[in-house]
């Protein structure tokens, strides 16, 4: 594969750092220009050229990844094999003025084209930035009943700076030396819906690049103990909560050149999945596209970031859209706002192999960086999606990109694909709508035109 000699990388590739940052700004906006076109030996020369990758993780990706299942075992149980995903990378994103290529872990067609077509076209005509509200996750301690709510919670609040400090002392003290810990603890009265109340005591703690639950968790079971002999009641439960509205995470894009039927278009289909639950759902699923897929490709909770991001769409009791698209101007904004707790330490991000250099290849130096980043393609994909719905609708780009999919469904060779393919674009344009009937009947009519050339 040839690369452009002015980009220099002779002098610039190195194993001892990131390489995106070295480039000139002409390089990096040209550095993946035709990157879809290329196979995937060439898509690994090309990251290992760039300091992407290493030698040592293209021949790791060259041989499929993980195959002996003795991690597997120290993961799970029960372990029988590995259920292998494919992963891709979208390109083209430039976020807070930093160059990124998303590693991207997913099955579904036209996700990793879609946020990177959308990406390019805010690199051409806006930019994207983010920012981190908060730094504190949430564990919590149940008291199912109390015998006096306000007596309970004086009694706790007295002790409150007590119990932050044992707590970082005997559990947390790990965290405290990187610079975080417990630093809060609040008491909340929760109805049960028969004219009583139950006692909720939130602990607040800053994990750092960690995602903390474990940590969290434990904290909160080693208060168990002091609490009821400070009070005389019987706590319940300790565990965390994966709505942690006090750490949100914020994208936003500001598309400084857009047209302005579009951006009305797009305002519009925004304000549908704000005010109606059943498009929120299908706007949060899309957005949610562009984010599991990192969230997996880097080993981190995606099953916990969803559970807060669904909880947090439905605060005010109302389950809307996490994102929001206004004009403002001559200019689009849109804006994601949700609590994505991830790590960069710890547990699965720092086992698995691929995950490892999944994180290497992403270029973030914290756990809060990897969720703006995730934020932020999030926020890409939502506008691609819109972008597609207002114009020419989810089938033209989506179902065509369907159409390997169908074709190998249909029992398709690797010869036979590329005929059963240019067919079913001609129905697809023709009709507007493909099924895998279409699919298997075009291929009994290549073979049948193959068996016939044969003879």
């Amino acid at each position: 594969m040839e690369i452009d000699p002015s980009l220099n990388l002779e002098k610039k590739v190195s194993s001892e750092g990131p390489l995106l940052a070295e480039l000139p700004l002409s390089g990096l906006a040209e550095m993946f220009k035709g990157f879809s076109k290329l196979n995937r030996e060439e898509r690994l020369e090309m990251l290992l050229e760039f300091g992407l990758l290493k030698k040592s993780d293209v021949d790791y990706l060259e041989r499929g990844g993980l195959s002996d299942t003795t991690l597997g075992e120290k993961f799970i149980e029960n372990v029988i094999g590995y259920f292998q995903l494919p992963l891709g990378v979208a390109t083209h994103f430039r976020i807070d003025g930093k160059d990124h290529v998303i590693p991207m872990a997913v099955e579904e067609t036209s996700i990793v084209a879609a946020a990177s077509k959308t990406a390019k076209w805010i690199r051409e005509n806006g930019t994207i930035s983010t920012e981190v509200i908060g730094q504190d996750i949430i564990g919590q301690i149940q008291l199912s009943h109390v015998r006096n709510f306000e007596d309970f919670e004086q009694k706790v609040l007295a002790q409150r700076l007590e119990f932050i400090r044992l707590s970082n002392e005997e559990v947390a003290f790990g965290l405290v030396r990187r610079g975080g810990g417990v630093r809060d603890l609040t008491v909340r009265k929760v109805a049960r819906g028969d004219g009583t109340d139950m006692a909720v005591i939130h602990v607040y703690m800053d994990p750092v690049d960690a995602m903390g639950a474990n940590v969290i968790n434990q904290v909160c079971e080693f208060l168990k103990q002091p609490i009821e002999q400070l009070t005389g009641d019987k706590v319940t439960m300790c565990i965390l909560s994966n709505l942690v509205d006090s750490k949100l995470t914020r994208a936003r894009v500001v598309m400084e050149k857009i047209d302005g039927e579009l951006a009305r278009k797009i305002e519009e289909a925004s304000l549908f999945s704000k005010q109606d639950p059943y498009r929120a759902a299908t706007n949060n699923k899309g957005v949610l596209n562009g984010m599991d897929p990192i969230l997996i490709a880097t080993g981190n909770d995606w099953r916990a970031v969803e559970a807060g991001v669904h909880a947090y769409a439905s605060r005010d009791g109302q389950y809307r859209s996490i994102t929001e698209w206004k004009r403002e101007g001559g200019k689009l904004v849109g804006t994601l706002t949700a609590p994505i707790i991830v790590g960069t330490v710890g547990g699965v991000t720092s086992l698995h192999p691929t995950a490892a250099i999944c994180l290497r290849m992403l270029e973030v130096s914290s756990a809060s960086e990897l969720s703006r980043v995730i934020a932020a393609v999030g926020l890409v994909q939502n506008l691609g999606a819109l972008r597609a719905l207002t114009t020419v609708g989810i089938i033209e780009g989506h179902m065509k990109l369907h159409i390997k999919n169908l074709s190998l469904a249909a029992g398709a060779s690797e010869k036979e694909i590329p005929f059963v393919q240019k067919k079913l674009e001609e129905i697809l344009a023709l009709k507007k709508r493909i099924s895998l009937s279409n699919a298997i009947d075009v291929l009994k009519e290549v073979r049948s035109r193959m068996q016939e050339s044969s003879c």
